[in-house]
């Protein structure tokens, strides 16, 4: 399996272990990714021991009600948009800031570009960061081509990490030209962090800033070619899967000698700024959203 099937082998293996997901429908999923019986029930197991690991202690529980999603009230809307790539057409849905402070290429997490990522952006661009949200499905015909999200997903394992990273080069592209002048910032969830983490490595001297949220880092990753972009790092306390790769990426920072910060958030877990799904903490996500506006300020405006 390549590192990116791995990672998303092991996301549909903790959605099981967290009952999310019955075992039957993880292992129907796991298979899309070329997972065998054997293999899958061997994943789980090892998952099930981690998620048995205490998590170590950061701080009181933030979690809170549901809530609306932060900056959802001033939430611009979102078009489709398309744009030669470096193997085709690629897609995005586009949210233009009345007076763009800056721009943002937000990238999706495992089941492609869904209304959630959507509203990001458009959360984005209403305070002030014109933001472009890419389907990595864009070679498949876009993420609305799959009715199961579970082989979205799998299609998006079979995805060459270098030419995700090449799809995302050009997202940049196309965010340079829609908002000259003006720096520019990546944004990523779950596998889409993982993917800015691919992307500094790739090295990205456009951007400004970068805010992987809960996204594994690349083994060995060299950032020295992205060494002028700031990075927020934002975890989740009850992670522990995602928040064992948090000394690689904090080693490679420094090797670099970028500015960063990485921040945990207590009481909260994978995947706790989606407010459609069922690990959404709200009091993090506003507090993640808060550290997020503060970092493009300090770095974007």
């Amino acid at each position: 399996m390549t590192p990116l099937q791995r990672y998303l082998a092991e996301e549909i293996a903790t959605d099981h272990v967290d009952g999310l997901l019955t075992r039957r429908e993880a292992l129907r999923r796991l298979a899309l990714l070329g997972v065998g019986t054997a293999a899958a029930s061997a994943l789980i197991a090892a998952c099930r021991r981690a998620a048995e690991q205490p998590a170590p202690a950061t701080g009181e529980s933030t979690a809170g009600p549901a809530a609306a999603p932060p900056g959802a009230d001033a939430a611009r809307p979102t078009v489709p948009i398309t744009w030669p790539g470096p193997r085709g057409e690629l897609r995005g849905a586009w949210a233009a800031a009345s007076q763009p402070r800056g721009g943002v290429l937000v990238i999706h997490e495992n089941k492609g570009l869904t209304d959630h990522i959507r509203s990001v952006a458009g959360r984005l661009a209403g305070v002030g960061y014109s933001a472009l949200a890419i389907d990595l499905l864009s070679g498949h015909g876009g993420t609305e081509t799959f009715a199961d999200p579970a082989e979205a997903t799998a299609a998006l394992g079979s995805l060459p990490p270098a030419d995700a990273v090449a799809d995302l080069k050009s997202g940049v592209d196309e965010l340079a030209r829609r908002v000259p002048g003006r720096r520019l910032a990546a944004v990523g969830f779950c596998m889409g962090g993982t993917m800015v983490w691919r992307l500094l490595a790739a090295g990205e001297p456009r951007l400004a800033a970068a805010v992987p949220f809960y996204g594994p880092t690349p083994d060995d990753p060299d950032f020295s070619g992205s060494r002028d972009v700031a990075v927020l790092g934002i975890y989740a306390e009850n992670d522990q899967r995602v928040n064992a790769t948090e000394p690689v990426a904090r080693a490679a920072l420094e090797a670099a000698g970028m500015v960063f910060e990485l921040v945990t958030e207590p009481g909260a877990g994978h995947a706790f700024f989606n407010d459609t799904g069922e690990r959404y903490n709200a009091a993090a996500a506003a507090d993640a959203w808060r550290r997020l506006r503060e970092w493009f300020a300090r770095h974007l405006d």
